[in-house]
């Protein structure tokens, strides 16, 4: 199977799985997937302000050392993650001067670079971003304790597991008691001929300490962080002004990118990362090397096809909403609200394709305004060979395509454990309901749906929205999530 031919997606594992009927806290939502660039870790953040750590276990010891000697292929097993520790990065904050509450919610994170064995993650909100550490580090406890004769054994027992109570407690804040908590690795007890003033090891631990807190630098909410490969800087983007930072400097930065006006009724552009876009859909790039002040653009991507006839909806829609660089420095993939578009950075005039993934909704763009839907931030994310790319929409639904290869309209997953339920419906008839017909592909390329249907009806659950996704840096795997579960698939 060639590089760009399409993929066959299999659920491969899920975190904090909601059960039917069971109620979860706006909290738990969440809110940020990132990859380890080595795809050896996974963390996920939610609206509560925690960090959950994944670690990767490949399960390499399921065939013997013979068997694996006499096999004529290799034995290939798709990553598997087990939880590794969680702990809070952020609270609830209010902003005096200001009068505004700060939320906890997690907008982005990255992982930096390691020089050792520990864990370095940027984690920011809307106002404040920092810097966490985890490293891994033995527990041990000492019991002191002398049983004397009228002590009943009962409370000796009670008095030595005291010592070590909540050892495998949550440290969770915010209510929901995630699922994943309960596949933590149980600690090593005392053994119970221990002796008075005894040291012994509980067992391994990650501690998660935070070493900087890059704060007070943004007016407005930080969209995206992203950090150099230089591992000494990143960059951190707002609505309207792009910072750099040192890492070890937390107390200044250096402003790049500065779009607000004298009068903000003249307000046009917003900023993405270091390529940003504007609301009529402009992809602007710059280039470092010409100017430290990054005010002036090197190159504009436009789709001129698209400057058709336009309405009321029309710089709502062509919004950009996430961008990704492929990893051969050429190639750009972009989200707007209806499509994924694949940009090469020598082709200005039009993207080389166009995937669509909410075009179904476009009759019903003001039924979406009032519900504020449409004004909706989908990510997207892009395989390692840059062949395969893949992004959100409603109804815990995920698109996956192939360029130059496979399905015109993609394949539609869910985001379940039964992954190509959707897929299975592109039999059916195109009147099916909401499934049927996202999954069936309609609105294909050059057709439209212009059906006479003027009711407020939205042919999808926009309360189930799977906006967060991220493509594992060096196999075929995707984790994406819906409400407070982590989805997982491989192909």
């Amino acid at each position: 199977m060639s590089s760009s031919a399409a993929l066959e997606w299999k659920f491969s594992q899920v975190f904090g799985e909601q059960s039917p009927g069971e109620k979860v806290d706006d909290v738990d939502f969440i809110s940020a997937v990132e990859f380890e660039s080595r795809g050896d870790y996974l963390v996920a953040g939610d609206h509560g302000g925690r960090i959950i750590l994944f670690e990767r276990t490949d399960g390499t010891n399921l065939h013997p050392r013979k068997e694996l000697e006499h096999m004529d292929y290799p034995a290939t097993v798709h990553p598997r993650y087990f939880y590794k520790t969680e702990f809070q990065s952020h609270e609830l904050e209010f902003d005096y001067l200001k009068s505004l509450e700060i939320g906890e919610k997690i907008n982005k994170l990255r992982f930096c670079a390691t020089p050792n064995n520990s864990l370095f993650i940027l984690s920011t909100n809307d106002r404040t971003i920092k810097l966490w550490k985890v490293s891994e580090c033995k527990v041990k406890r000492v019991k002191e304790m002398e049983l004397s004769p009228n002590v009943s054994s009962e409370n000796a027992l009670l008095s030595g597991k005291s010592f070590v109570a909540g050892l495998n407690e949550s440290s969770i804040q915010n209510g929901y008691h995630l699922e994943w908590i309960d596949k933590k690795p149980r600690s090593v007890s005392p053994a119970p001929e221990e002796g008075p003033n005894t040291i012994f090891n509980v067992g391994e631990s990650s501690v998660a300490r935070c070493r900087r807190v890059y704060a007070h630098a943004h007016d407005y909410n930080i969209n995206s962080i992203s950090n150099n490969s230089d591992g000494e800087t990143f960059i951190s983007a707002d609505d309207l002004r792009i910072n750099l930072w040192n890492m070890e400097v937390s107390n200044r930065c250096f402003n790049i990118v500065d779009l607000k006006p004298l009068d903000m009724e003249d307000l046009i552009d917003y900023c993405n990362l270091l390529a940003y876009s504007s609301s009529r859909g402009f992809i602007r790039l710059v280039d470092m090397r010409q100017s430290a002040l990054c005010d002036q653009n090197a190159k504009i991507l436009l789709d001129h096809e698209a400057r058709g006839s336009r309405s009321f909806f029309t710089e709502i829609i062509a919004s950009i909403s996430d961008i990704k660089f492929a990893k051969d420095g050429r190639h750009i993939l972009s989200r707007d609200y209806m499509n994924l578009k694949l940009w090469d950075l020598h082709m200005e005039s039009s993207p080389i394709a166009i995937f669509k993934i909410n075009e179904y909704l476009r009759p019903k763009l003001s039924v979406l305004y009032n519900h504020d839907a449409i004004f909706d931030k989908f990510e997207c994310c892009i395989s390692r060979d840059g062949h395969h790319f893949a992004s959100g929409s409603y109804s815990n639904i995920f698109k996956v395509f192939s360029h130059d290869g496979g399905q015109d309209d993609g394949i539609t997953l869910e985001a379940s454990r039964n992954p190509n339920r959707v897929s299975h419906c592109r039999t059916a008839t195109r009147t099916a309901g909401l499934l049927g017909s996202f999954a069936c592909g309609l609105n294909r390329r050059g057709h439209d749906n212009t059906g006479s249907d003027a009711s407020d009806e939205i042919p999808c659950n926009l309360k189930s929205k799977l906006i967060h996704l991220a493509w594992h840096p060096t196999t075929s795997l995707i984790a994406c999530a819906t409400k407070c579960s982590l989805y997982m698939y491989y192909a």
